[in-house]
């Protein structure tokens, strides 16, 4: 073999384990990525529906539902635009509540029903989550006016 068809075989060999490691890496980033969307989104088909994501909203008030002695609880959550059903069988977390931001994390079933794997609420009254506040402020209704969807006893 002449040296220029074993400098053309090294460089081919170099081309192809740069490419092979360039497939792996980017295959494991996009594994890993949990992308994120409200309603909307969701009901427009744009959510994935075999891999999991990040849904995010407000928790319509009067949506929540638990049978007696169940964990598995169902509520709806909205954008102001859409809304969303959610089922989850877990404990929640102490902040959840109706009317107030939640970010879940799970799969969307064929049936349009969000199964959360977790469900992540503020914590405290005036934290909201950077992207459902982002969300809801394009869809018109501003996240400082989070105050308002609770009423003050006062």
């Amino acid at each position: 073999m002449t040296p220029r068809r074993q400098r053309m075989l090294a460089v081919a060999i170099v081309f192809v384990g740069v490419s092979i490691a360039a497939t792996l890496v980017l295959r494991a980033l996009d594994m890993n990525t949990m992308y994120f969307f409200g309603p909307e989104e969701i009901v427009k088909g744009e959510a994935p529906v075999d891999k999991a994501f990040r849904l995010g909203g407000l928790v319509v008030d009067g949506s929540f539902h638990r049978e007696p002695g169940s964990l598995e609880a169902i509520f709806m959550v909205t954008d102001n635009v859409e809304i969303v059903t959610v089922s989850y069988t877990g404990v929640l977390p102490d902040l959840f509540t109706e009317g107030q931001g939640m970010v879940a994390t799970g799969m969307l079933r064929a049936d349009g029903v969000f199964v959360a794997d977790e469900v992540l609420a503020k914590h405290d009254e005036n934290y909201m989550s950077p992207e459902v506040a982002k969300m809801l402020e394009e869809k018109g209704h501003p996240a400082n006016a989070m105050d308002t969807l609770v009423e003050d006893p006062t």
